[in-house]
């Protein structure tokens, strides 16, 4: 058994937030001389060119999207059994507790589960997490708000649940002046206010909620003359150009896909906006404010613990287009000043809070707790 061995386990590799973090952390991990190896349920979509090359083993049960497949536990354990990890971390609801039941056909020294978001599936899925619990040493969540309600609900006791937080990489994301300038000139964007969204085009990014904020903004008829990038993709996208189009927008709403610029559209920005309903704790906030970038967000999951109301951004309650198009207009009217003064404190506190060198030695630390505690009964 190795020493420094390490296996995480994922619902998939894409570009969502949940799954950046598990692959920022596998590269960090390994480059940290820990073996990794990276084990999704379903075929990967993304990453996995990027995990390979940080010499991460990326590994598929061969599972189908929504369809549940027993198979998958004798794969896993399988795979475990082979490579004899010392740790086995797993990130989202059904990879948690399809390494939670694997357990009970193969050797974990620790099983570490990570759920990503303040409520992650139905009903019956959280009764699956709270009767699985005594498989897992520890359960953690990325907010602490999701913690408080894990415990509250009786998902987890409050002494096998912690808060961990999502990292990101301070050198990655940045403002970049040069970027700035090239990509405004690129897009067409020069003299506009331009608000970036980078989420899944799905139903818990509300993006309903934000068109309509959006079109509010713009007929108060600010001095600003406001665009709106939506970079991302999902199974709402043409609901949602049919919204766009139906409120008047196409001419300042751009549907701009999957990128992989993302840092330096934030560089490009003037704003980022994020509209969400359910949350766990949002990358894209701790990227933006990395970036510099102030932030209107809504008030759920970890939101506002990574955008600080008034001082790096504005938090305004969910469901709700007339807060929200309030803030956005109280963000155009600002000075650019006053703009860059909230960006700064944005990225101060993302440093001192989710820095990922600090999140990885955070995991370290838990892995070594749990393994001595564990190991010597072994």
């Amino acid at each position: 058994m190795n020493a420094k061995s390490i296996i995480f386990v994922v619902n998939t590799l894409t570009h969502g937030g949940a799954e950046i973090q598990v692959s920022r952390l596998a590269i960090g991990m390994r480059r940290r001389g820990w073996r990794v190896s990276v084990v999704a349920m379903v075929q990967p979509r993304a990453l996995e060119d990027q995990l390979r090359a940080a010499d991460v083993e990326v590994a598929c049960l061969g599972m189908r999207p929504g369809v549940p497949n027993p198979v998958a536990i004798l794969r896993l354990s399988r795979f475990i059994r082979a490579r004899s990890p010392r740790v086995v971390h797993s990130h989202i609801l059904h990879a948690n507790l399809l390494s939670r039941v694997s357990r009970l056909t193969a050797r974990m020294p620790v099983l570490v589960c990570t759920a990503h978001s303040l409520k992650e599936g139905s009903r019956l899925h959280e009764l699956g997490y709270r009767y699985t619990d005594r498989w897992a040493d520890l359960t953690t969540n990325v907010s602490q708000a999701a913690v408080d309600r894990y415990v509250a609900e009786g998902l987890a006791p409050a002494h096998r649940i912690r808060f961990v937080p999502n990292g990101v990489d301070l050198r990655q994301f940045h403002h970049d002046g040069a970027d700035r300038d090239r990509l405004r000139r690129e897009l067409g964007v020069e003299g506009k206010f331009v608000w970036l969204a980078v989420a899944r085009l799905e139903a818990s990014k509300d993006y309903p909620n934000l068109l309509r904020a959006f079109s509010r903004a713009v007929s108060a008829k600010p001095a600003a003359d406001p665009v709106l990038l939506l970079v991302g993709r999902g199974k709402l996208e043409a609901t949602l150009r049919h919204l766009t189009e139906t409120l008047g927008l196409s001419d300042r709403v751009r549907f701009m896909g999957v990128r992989d610029d993302v840092p330096s559209l934030m560089s490009a920005a003037d704003a980022q906006v994020l509209s969400s309903s359910v949350e766990g704790m949002p990358l894209v906030l701790q990227e933006a404010s990395a970036t510099g970038l102030p932030v209107v967000a809504t008030d759920v999951g970890g939101n506002n613990e990574v955008i600080l109301d008034k001082i790096s951004g504005l938090i305004v309650p969910p469901n709700n287009s007339h807060a929200l198009a309030e803030a956005m207009q109280q963000m155009m009217a600002m000075t650019p000043q006053q703009r860059t003064e909230m960006g700064r404190a944005g990225r101060n506190h993302v440093q001192s809070q989710y820095d990922i060198e600090g999140v990885l030695d955070r995991w370290e630390n838990i892995y070594e707790e749990l393994l001595a505690a564990k190991l010597p009964a072994a």
